[in-house]
């Protein structure tokens, strides 16, 4: 449940000396049936968190920011150019037109998911900082104002505003991204049986490239099939169809062209299916992947598969995971 939800945020904060820590999950976008609509938040099954955590707390000046975590050298050195002054200006601005002000404070971004990744690095960063911003000034915005503002910050990044990854980072669970009659997105039910395996293989595809690669037109057949699909697991996972809704994890609009980008992903689904997996894919524009399983032991074993033969460096990883339904988070006062 995010910050905007709990009015009680701002006392918490000043009980722990004016800090809070807000963590986001990594997702998943697109899941194969869902280009561009999709997205599901991720929580590996071991209990560790794969995620950002921003702490916000009381300063002197009126903003600071610094980075520590796994993949901080990845970031910016200059702090203006990093995706967190940019929500903090917005933030402002938003408080600005409800007659409000900013408070002095400073911004340590624990950055703990590889950027250009396929796994919502970037709005992992974001929703983070605006959870964390929402709560430090006793959550002023609701969820739909942080869930548009976060859209905004992603979209600065992206170059197009898109909700796949930010809505369930922010909001948990398996998103539908409607962007109609006012609703932005809502989630969906989920098969609670279903083990995720991600693989992050350490090599970067960025997402400009991998819009780039796709047609600019698409068969009218390939449209058709596209909307079918996604049809038929929406409505599978409403009518608890596991086997349908399965076996339209397919992608017709950006795997077989995004595929030529990830060297091993074809040995990853010949892998998974010859180990039982109900779908592979590519996660968000890659070059994770993720595999479906129903039973733990043999998910435990696809993740040991890719981490011998499709993590590429050090800065690769495999994780076998759940859906985070909680989504964004305050988790602390202290990184």
């Amino acid at each position: 449940m995010s910050s905007a939800m709990n009015p009680d945020f701002e006392q918490d904060a000043m009980v722990q000396g004016g800090s809070v820590v807000a963590y986001a999950p990594a997702s998943s976008a697109n899941l194969s049936v869902g280009f561009d609509v999709l997205g599901a938040a991720l929580a590996p099954v071991d209990g560790s968190l794969l995620g950002d955590r921003v702490q916000v707390k009381s300063a002197e000046v009126p903003f600071a920011l610094s980075s520590v975590g796994r993949y901080a050298h990845k970031l910016p050195d200059d702090p203006k150019k990093n995706i967190l002054h940019d929500c903090w200006v917005a933030y402002g601005e938003a408080l600005e037109k409800r007659g409000l002000g900013l408070k002095p404070l400073e911004m340590v971004l624990e950055k703990n998911l590889p950027v250009g990744s396929g796994l919502g690095s970037s709005a992992c960063s974001v929703v983070a900082a605006l959870e964390g911003l929402n709560a430090f000034h006793g959550a002023p915005l609701n969820e739909h104002d942080l869930l548009l503002l976060m859209g905004e910050m992603e979209g600065k990044i992206s170059g197009s505003v898109h909700y796949d990854n930010v809505a369930p980072c922010y909001l948990g669970g398996m998103q539908l991204v409607l962007e109609e009659g006012g609703v932005i997105s809502q989630g969906i039910p989920v098969f609670d049986e279903w083990y995720w395996v991600v693989c992050y293989p350490g090599t970067v595809v960025s997402t400009a490239a991998a819009r780039a690669i796709l047609p600019a037109q698409y068969r009218r057949q390939d449209c058709l099939t596209y909307g079918r699909r996604l049809a038929a697991f929406v409505h599978a996972s409403y009518s608890r169809q596991e086997g349908l809704a399965a076996s339209v994890l397919k992608d017709v609009i950006a795997e077989p062209y995004r595929a030529a980008l990830i060297e091993g992903f074809n040995e990853v689904r010949a892998q998974g299916a010859q180990n039982g997996a109900l779908a592979t894919g590519i996660s968000g524009s890659g070059p994770t992947v993720f595999v479906v399983m129903k039973d733990l032991a043999q998910a435990e074993r696809m993740k040991e598969w890719m981490e011998a033969h499709f993590v590429r460096n050090e800065d690769g990883f495999a994780r076998v995971c759940k859906l985070d339904m909680a989504g964004a988070r305050v988790t602390g006062s202290e990184l």
